[in-house]
C-alpha cells in the first residue's frame, strides 16, 4: 500500500524540521511545503482506501504513488548524506542546492503523480459501505472447491480426534473448529468426517455449507433450509430467513458443516440463526483464522498438523503411480527426499505429484526426478496451474494493507529458518512498516501485527516466551516462495534475493542492483561484494549465510561503498575484527547488527548516526566499551549485546528517553546518573560483580522497567567458589518489575524470601545454578503474582511450602524444571493453579508426581478437556524410565 510509504517519508520530513534544522537551513520553506503535500496525500489515500473498490486499476495508481514517494525519499536522503559530509565553505551552497532539489521533486515527482492518481481514483466505482472498502464481489457464479475423496492420506488420526469431540455429550449446542495454514487440507478432513459412517449413524441430519471468502448470508440460510423444505423462501429477508433456520434446527440431532469461514463478522451472522438450547446439535467449522475459531467456540480449536514423512511419501506415490502401479526401486530414495521437501503440506505434494507424472513419461525418468529433487520449491512456484500461489493469494488479498509488506518481508529469511520475533519486529519498525498508534509503542504495534499473521495461519509459532508471547516463528517454504514472488521487482519491488547461478553469475545481474530497494543474500557473500555492486537506492542489506564469513581488510568498506543510503544493515554472519569505521558514514541507518569474536568497542563516530534505533552486537568479549555518546542519539531504542556494556558516566548527551533495551550493562555502570538518562527503560540486563547492587538504590528509579536479567560474573575468579552473598532488599528493585532472570549467582535458597516479596513479579527464571542447596521452604503468602517459575541446573533436593497465613504461588500456572536431577518432590499446593508442567532430566519421583497430577486434573476436568485452560504435561524423551 502507498499510504505507509507516504507516512514514513512524512515522519522523516517532520523530524528534519524539528531535530536537524542545522542541515536544512535555506530549505525549510520547501520542506514545509512538501510536508503539507504529503499530509494531504496521506489523508486522500486513507479515504480512498475505505471508499473505492480496490481492483487492479486502484493498485496500479497506488504503485505509481509509492514509486514517486520512493524517488522523493531517495533524493532527499542523498542530499542529506552529502550535506552531513560537507565541511567546506560551500556548505551553505549545498543547503541551497537541497532547497532546489526539494522544489524540483515536489513539482516534477510528487505533485504530478498525485494529480494523476486523484483523477484516476475519481473514475473508480465506490465500494459497498458495509464491506468497509473490501474487494467488490465478482458477479460470476461462485466456484465451489472440488471435494477430494481419492488419495486421502494421513487424516485417520485427525478424523478420529474430531469425531470424538463431535460425539461427546454437551449441555448446549457446541461448535468444533478446524484451523490450519493454506493447503493443509482442512476441507478434505471435514469432508472425510462428513462421509464417515460413525457420523452418518450418529447424526440423522447432516448439512454441508460452503461459506467462502465472499459469503452471502442469505445464500447460506437458503442452502440450510433446502435440507428441510422444498418451499421457495427466496423472497424472505435476512432476518426472516434466520428465524426460519433457527426454528428448523431447534429440535433435531444435527451436524452442520460450515466450510471456509473467513471472518468473525461472517460467523456472527451465522450464529444468530443457531439454537443454542439444542444440546443435540453440533457445528463444525473450518477456517484459516484462529480468531474466528475462538469467537465461534469455547473449545480450543483443532489445529491441523503436517503430514509425517511416511505419510508424505505414501501420498506422493498415490499421486504419481495411483493405486495400481508401484514406484520403481531406483526412484524410492529420490521420491522420499522430494516428499520430505514438501514440508508435510498435502497441496504441495499433490502439485509436485502432478509435475512428476509429466516426468514419468520422459526417456530418462531418474534424471528428471533428480532435477525436481534439487529444488522442489522452485517447481512449486513454477506450477503452471498456480495452485499453491492461488490458495495463498486468497489469504494475502484478505490481509489489511498495513500487514501486507510485513508478511511479504518474511520471504527475506532463508528456507526453514527459525526467525527471532524480537529481530523481525525491530526490522519491520526500521523499514517503516509500522505506524504509531495512540497509547501504544511501535514495538507493541509490531507484535500485534505478528500475532495477527499467526492467527491467520500464515506464520507458525516455533517457540513461546514464558508469558506466552512469541519468541521465534517460521514460515513454510511454500509460503516463503509466494512471498518472494510477490515481493520481486516485477510486482512490488519490495526486496530481491541475490543468488549465484550454476553458470557462476549472479541473479539479479549486478547491473540491475541499482533498481532494487532491499537485498538479501544467503551465500557467496564475498563473491558478490567483490563485484563492487552499486545500489544508490538500496535501503536494506541482510546477510543470512549459514557459515561465518571472515572479511579480509579490503572487503570491509565494500558494503558502505555499495549502498550509501542504507537504513537496515544486518550482516551477523560476517566477522569483523573491529567496528568498520566507514559504516559511520551511513547516516540513515536505523538498524545495525554486526559481529566479531573480539569486537569490544563502539566508536565515538557512531554518535553521528542520529537515525539509529537498534544496535545488536554479537561478540565473545566479556566487556563492550561504549565510546559513542548514546545519550545524543535521539532515536536509539535498543542496544543489545551479551558482553558487559561500559558506559561513561560523564557523557553529556541528554536524549535517552526513547531507550527501551539496554542489555547487558556492566554492574559497575549501574548508578542513578545512568538510569536517570534512560527513564523509559523496559528491558535491562546487568553483568558483572552484582554485590555492588545490594547497597545501591539506583534500580528503584526505573519505574517502567518490566524485565531484568542478572548475570553474576567475577572473572577471573570462579563464581561457584565466590557465590553472591545476597540480593538487594525488595524496595531496591524496580517497583513494577514483572520478569526477573538470574544466572550463575550460586545464592542460598533462603534469599528467595526477598524475591517472594516483589509484588508485581510474574515470571522468575533461575538458570545455571542461580540458587544452590538441598532445602527450600517457601514462605506462606509469597510470590503473590508469580505465573511462571523456571528452575534449571540446581542441586535442590527437598522443596516444601508453608501455607500460613496464606498459600504461596496462588497464581502459578507454569512450572519448568530442567536438570534438577536431585529434586525428590514438588509442593502439592502448586497443583491448584498449575496449567503447564514442563520437566526434563529430573528424578523418577518427579515424573511420577507429574503423571499422577495429570490424571487427577483430567478426571476433574471431565468434559472440559480440549477447552481453554486444560492441563498440559511435557516430559522430555527418556525421562522417568
Amino acid at each position: 500500500m502507498a499510504e505507509p510509504a507516504v507516512t514514513f517519508l512524512l515522519e522523516n520530513v517532520q523530524k528534519l524540521l524539528v531535530d536537524h534544522i542545522n542541515l536544512i537551513t535555506g530549505a525549510e520553506s520547501e520542506l514545509r511545503q512538501l510536508q503539507n503535500e504529503l499530509e494531504l496525500m496521506k489523508a486522500f489515500l486513507m479515504e480512498s482506501a475505505n471508499k473505492r473498490v480496490k481492483g487492479e486499476v486502484f493498485r496500479q495508481h497506488e504503485r505509481q504513488i509509492r514509486e514517486a514517494v520512493y524517488r522523493a525519499e531517495d533524493t532527499l536522503d542523498a542530499c542529506l548524506t552529502q550535506a552531513a559530509a560537507e565541511k567546506s565553505k560551500s556548505f551553505s551552497l549545498r543547503r541551497l542546492d537541497l532547497a532546489k532539489k526539494v522544489k524540483t521533486l515536489r513539482e516534477q515527482e510528487v505533485q504530478p503523480i498525485f494529480d494523476r492518481a486523484r483523477m484516476g481514483f475519481a473514475t473508480l466505482p465506490m465500494a459497498d459501505p458495509s464491506g468497509a472498502g473490501a474487494e467488490k464481489p465478482k458477479t460470476e457464479e461462485k466456484k465451489i472447491p472440488l471435494l477430494r475423496e481419492d488419495n486421502v492420506v494421513g487424516f485417520d488420526g485427525e478424523a478420529d480426534t474430531v469425531i470424538k469431540y463431535l460425539t461427546e455429550e454437551s449441555g448446549e449446542l457446541e461448535v468444533i473448529s478446524i484451523i490450519g495454514m493454506p493447503g493443509l487440507g482442512k476441507t478434505t478432513l471435514a469432508w472425510k468426517i462428513y462421509r464417515d459412517p460413525r457420523i452418518q449413524y450418529e447424526f440423522p441430519t447432516l448439512i454441508w455449507i460452503y461459506v467462502s471468502q465472499e459469503y452471502n448470508i442469505r445464500e447460506v440460510f437458503l442452502n440450510i433450509l433446502k435440507k428441510f423444505t422444498q418451499q421457495d423462501m427466496s423472497r424472505l429477508d435476512e432476518n426472516e430467513l434466520a428465524r426460519k433456520v433457527k426454528s428448523y434446527l431447534e429440535k433435531p440431532k444435527f451436524l452442520l458443516f460450515m466450510d471456509d469461514v473467513w471472518t468473525g463478522e461472517a460467523w456472527s451472522h451465522i450464529e444468530a440463526a443457531l439454537p443454542k438450547s439444542n444440546k443435540f446439535g453440533k457445528v463444525l467449522i473450518t477456517s484459516r483464522d484462529e480468531k474466528v475459531a475462538w469467537k465461534a467456540s469455547k473449545r480450543e480449536p483443532h489445529r491441523l498438523g503436517f503430514l509425517e514423512p511416511k505419510e508424505s511419501w505414501e501420498l506422493l506415490q498415490l499421486e504419481v503411480f495411483s493405486k495400481l502401479d508401484e514406484c520403481p526401486k531406483d526412484l524410492e530414495v529420490l521420491g522420499k527426499d522430494i516428499a520430505k521437501q514438501c514440508g508435510g503440506v498435502p497441496l504441495a505434494i499433490v502439485v509436485i505429484g502432478g509435475i512428476l507424472v509429466e516426468k514419468f513419461s520422459s526417456s530418462d525418468m531418474k534424471e528428471a526426478w533428480e532435477k525436481v529433487s534439487v529444488s522442489v520449491s522452485t517447481y512449486l512456484s513454477n506450477d503452471k496451474q498456480k495452485r499453491t500461489e492461488n490458495i495463498i493469494l486468497l489469504s494475502y488479498n484478505k490481509l489489511p494493507y498495513n500487514l501486507r509488506d510485513c508478511f511479504l518481508y518474511l520471504g527475506m529469511f532463508p528456507e526453514d529458518t527459525e526467525i527471532s520475533a524480537w529481530k523481525l519486529t525491530r526490522l519491520w519498525i526500521a523499514e517503516g512498516f509500522i505506524q504509531q498508534k495512540l497509547e501504544k509503542s511501535l514495538e507493541e504495534v509490531a507484535e500485534e501485527y505478528l500475532e495477527e499473521l499467526i492467527a491467520r495461519n500464515l506464520v507458525m509459532v516455533d517457540k513461546n516466551k514464558a508469558k506466552g508471547d512469541v519468541k521465534t516463528c517460521r514460515v513454510h517454504d511454500m509460503i516463503r516462495e509466494f512471498c518472494k514472488t510477490q515481493a520481486a521487482f516485477a510486482k512490488q519491488n519490495l526486496f530481491q534475493e541475490v543468488k549465484k547461478t550454476t553458470e557462476g553469475t549472479f541473479f539479479p545481474p549486478i547491473s540491475d542492483i541499482p533498481n532494487s530497494r532491499r537485498l538479501c543474500i544467503h551465500s557467496y557473500v564475498v563473491d558478490f561484494l567483490r563485484k563492487k555492486p552499486k545500489g544508490p537506492f538500496v535501503r536494506s542489506f541482510l546477510c543470512f549465510s549459514k557459515e561465518p564469513i571472515i572479511f579480509q581488510p579490503d572487503c570491509v568498506p565494500l558494503i558502505p561503498d555499495a549502498f550509501s543510503l542504507l537504513r537496515v544493515l544486518d550482516c551477523n554472519p560476517i566477522k569483523f575484527t573491529k567496528f568498520p569505521s566507514k559504516i559511520t558514514q551511513l547516516i540513515h541507518l536505523r538498524y545495525i547488527a554486526l559481529s566479531g569474536d573480539q569486537f569490544n568497542t563502539l566508536p565515538e563516530a557512531v554518535s553521528k548516526l542520529w537515525n539509529l534505533q537498534t544496535i545488536r552486537i554479537d561478540t565473545l568479549s566479556r566487556t563492550f566499551d561504549i565510546r559513542a555518546d548514546i545519550w545524543k542519539m535521539m532515536q536509539l531504542r535498543h542496544l543489545k549485546t551479551k558482553a558487559a556494556i561500559i558506559i561513561s558516566k560523564e557523557a553529556k548527551g541528554k536524549a535517552g528517553e526513547n531507550l527501551q533495551t539496554l542489555s547487558r550493562l556492566s554492574a559497575q555502570c549501574c548508578c542513578e546518573e545512568v538510569f536517570n538518562k534512560a527513564p523509559n527503560l523496559k528491558n535491562l540486563g546487568i553483568r558483572g560483580e552484582l554485590s555492588t547492587l545490594s547497597n545501591d538504590k539506583s534500580l528503584a528509579v526505573l519505574d517502567r522497567l518490566q524485565k531484568l536479567k542478572l548475570v553474576y560474573d567475577v572473572f577471573p575468579e570462579v563464581t561457584s567458589q565466590h557465590p553472591l552473598r545476597g540480593l538487594p532488599s525488595p524496595e531496591k528493585f524496580p517497583p513494577n518489575l514483572k520478569i526477573l532472570k538470574l544466572s550463575c549467582t550460586f545464592l542460598d535458597w533462603k534469599h528467595m524470601t526477598t524475591l517472594g516479596l516483589l509484588p508485581s513479579l510474574e515470571v522468575l527464571k533461575l538458570k545455571e545454578n542461580a540458587f544452590m542447596g538441598k532445602f527450600w521452604n517457601v514462605a506462606g503468602g509469597s510470590f503473590p503474582s508469580l505465573e511462571v517459575l523456571h528452575i534449571a541446573r540446581t542441586d535442590l533436593e527437598f522443596w516444601t511450602a508453608t501455607e500460613r497465613p496464606s498459600p504461596p504461588f496462588p497464581r502459578l500456572r507454569c512450572l519448568v524444571l530442567k536438570n534438577c536431577e536431585k529434586l525428590e518432590e514438588i509442593p502439592s499446593i502448586l497443583e491448584n493453579s498449575l496449567q503447564i508442567l514442563d520437566i526434563e532430566r529430573v528424578t523418577k519421583s518427579i515424573v511420577q508426581f507429574a503423571r499422577e497430577m495429570e490424571r487427577r486434573k483430567q478426571h476433574i476436568s471431565g468434559q472440559q478437556r480440549g477447552r481453554r485452560g486444560g492441563f498440559k504435561l511435557r516430559i522430555a524423551p527418556g525421562d522417568g524410565r
